[in-house]
């Protein structure tokens, strides 16, 4: 089919590569504008533009889409538009541009978690599964028919880096697979139940701050939601500290934030404690507990 791909991130590439892959005409790739990234804060093309590029797919990187870049959209006359976390969101005027409609690869079971952070927000929650959907969008938010979905499962160790690993060539199979059907005429529409829909806003680095008053279970959680982005951090003698792997252990008569003194790196919670696995000191490389006890006196300390 003749289509354009919208995506950014390094999620969205694999779909990419797959509708290449699978022989569909791609006139065009839209990706936002090159970012300050890395020490330098040097402008970087998004990883969608790189592979872009490389596969020798036309690029277009605009800000909004607003009236020049809806009349690129319309001169590129696109069958349909698959969009792979794009970032931007698509007007009524770029939604009704593809007369096949605009196809959208989600990282959840809709309607549970809509929004620009679902993988994270199931790990968080305490999800025992999530999945892809594929979706043809609206003007909602994630709100529209679903296409396709299948499952995968969250277990108590699955980070958001271990998702995402899984639910990007997902997303790259079943999205072939719609337009295999849509070609075919075999593809079916569910309207999204209303029962059930949950919105999974963004990330911030503040709220990945560890509030040690909290269950440690549920902090847990965070640690495996926040890695690799933005990593769940707290203050230990005014460095910030980043901990990156953690498990909920027995309860300790101890005030919240307190490192236990023992062999293993453990800290005080609210409802139980938490065992830091593998943390991260400003400057330094990752390490285990084990190494970080052994090149620090953390027993008895307190992180704020």
């Amino acid at each position: 089919m003749r289509l354009v791909f919208a995506g950014t991130p390094e999620f969205s590439v694999s779909a990419l590569d797959a509708l290449h892959g699978a022989g569909h005409e791609i006139v065009g790739v839209f990706t936002q504008p090159d970012r300050p990234a890395g020490r330098g804060r040097k402008l970087m093309p998004s990883p969608v533009a790189q592979r872009a590029a490389a596969l020798g797919l036309p690029l277009y990187k605009p800000e909004k889409l607003r009236a020049e870049a809806q009349a690129e959209l319309r001169l590129l006359a696109p069958e349909v538009m698959v969009v792979v976390a794009y970032g931007l969101i698509l007007p009524q005027a770029v939604l009704d541009i593809p007369p096949r409609g605009c196809l959208n690869i989600h990282a959840s079971l809709l309607p549970r978690w809509r929004g620009a952070a679902p993988i994270q927000r199931a790990i968080e929650a305490g999800d025992t599964e999530t999945g892809i959907t594929i979706m043809r969008m609206d003007a909602g938010l994630d709100t529209g028919p679903m296409l396709l979905r299948e499952a995968v499962p969250i277990d108590e160790d699955t980070t958001a880096a271990d998702l995402h690993d899984r639910l990007a060539p997902l997303g790259a199979r079943l999205i072939v697979e719609a337009l295999a059907a849509l070609e075919a005429g075999t593809l079916c529409e569910q309207t999204q139940p209303a029962a059930g829909a949950t919105y999974a806003s963004k990330l911030s680095k503040e709220e990945a701050r560890v509030d040690w008053a909290s269950d440690a279970a549920g902090l847990a959680r965070r640690v495996r939601a926040f890695n690799p982005v933005p990593v769940a951090w707290s203050e230990l003698d005014g460095e910030r500290v980043r901990i990156l792997a953690a498990r909920p252990a027995p309860a300790v008569d101890l005030p919240p934030g307190t490192i236990v003194a023992a062999d293993d790196l453990r800290v005080a919670c609210g409802s139980g404690s938490l065992e830091i696995t593998r943390l991260q000191w400003p400057g330094g490389r990752v390490v285990t507990a084990q190494e970080a006890m052994a090149a620090r006196r953390l027993g008895g300390r307190r992180f704020a």
